[in-house]
């Protein structure tokens, strides 16, 4: 390969989407796994992702073509970007690669796109129509055959538990004990699954582009972990990061969905009542999801804290998982004794 990868990808786009003059315009911010680069051309846009050079998980690649697949399966049914390409040919840059339309919209974490919202009621107004698009997702439900290339619900909870305790047995960086006692609890206390669904896997304001002109989400992105399971989980994992009812002075991952942390904004029951009500499910085993939830992403993330403390992830995000995994053990024995 000659030439630079952004370089090559506006090669392909203007041999494969008939675009001209394409040229890279830069990398966008957000996510810790996969690059997200802006491309321009004289009258167009688009978003390209793709893994980083050196991808942490061997099956990072996976996680692009499972995006490119979701993108196209709920086109049209779901606040989305559109697909506009996809390229497996690790030829063309070393690694496969999305390109999905550019949307004109801000990732929000603790500051709103404008000064001149009010704080409380924009913050509600994002809450409550972060729930009703995720109703949406889970509209698309099992046995939906364009689902079955996404995976396999049965026993979801449980295969899930049994895979992190494994690794986290297997590739203990410190003592916590608290992991392996909730994993056990949540083992013991799995609720009965509702009918499955499409489920985005990492779900929360963080992952949505807001209009700037109004509070209201105009994309859900960052699809490279959906699956079909349990649709309480993309709840749970929202709600986990939710308002100021956390179980630490300075919570887990304290960016995220900043803007919920005012004095007056919806709860996350208030919040969990409008999902419920737009799927007709129910909400009952909401602490058992989030106290799941919390736990799932520490043990996955711990992973990352072992790299830096081996020398290999030097970033202020592997860093700060000394404080944000027991943080989120922490939320998660609070959800399991109820308080949510």
């Amino acid at each position: 390969m000659s030439m630079a990868p952004q370089a090559a990808v506006a090669r392909w786009i203007e041999d494969n989407l008939g675009w001209t003059s394409v040229s890279f315009a830069g990398p966008l911010s957000g996510g810790n796994s996969n690059l997200t680069w802006h491309f321009c051309s004289a009258d167009q846009a688009c978003v390209v992702r793709t893994t980083p050079d050196e991808a942490i998980s061997p099956n990072s690649a996976r996680g692009i073509e499972r995006e490119s697949k979701v993108l196209k399966l709920v086109e049209g049914r779901v606040k989305a970007p559109r697909l506009l390409g996809w390229c497996d040919d690790v030829q063309v840059m070393g690694r496969p690669f999305l390109i999905q339309e550019w949307i004109d919209g801000r990732s929000v974490t603790d500051t709103l796109p404008t000064a001149d919202w009010d704080a409380v009621s924009a913050a509600n107004a994002l809450g409550e129509d972060m729930m009703l698009q995720l109703a949406a997702v889970h509209a698309l439900t099992w046995p939906d055959p364009s689902l079955a290339t996404l995976g396999r619900p049965d026993n979801f909870l449980q295969r899930q538990l049994e895979r992190w305790l494994g690794v986290r047995r297997e590739h203990a960086v410190r003592e916590l004990p608290l992991l392996f006692e909730l994993g056990r609890w949540l083992q013991d206390n799995m609720p009965v699954t509702e009918q499955p669904a499409l489920i985005h896997g990492d779900y929360h304001l963080d992952n949505t582009l807001v209009d700037v002109g109004s509070p209201r989400i105009k994309a859900i992105i960052d699809w490279e972990l959906a699956t079909v399971g349990d649709p309480a989980m993309d709840v749970a994992l929202a709600l986990l990061f939710w308002g100021d009812k956390r179980a630490t002075a300075i919570p887990a991952f304290a960016h995220l969905q900043a803007i919920s942390r005012v004095p007056g904004v919806v709860d996350r029951r208030q919040l969990a009542r409008h999902w419920a009500d737009a799927t007709l499910r129910s909400t009952d085993a909401m602490g058992y999801y989030i106290a799941f939830a919390a736990w799932r992403l520490a043990a996955i993330v711990e992973g990352a804290y072992g790299l830096h403390v081996a020398g290999k992830m030097d970033t202020p995000y592997a860093a700060g998982l000394a404080h944000d995994v027991p943080a989120l053990l922490a939320e998660a024995e609070q959800a399991a004794a109820g308080s949510w």
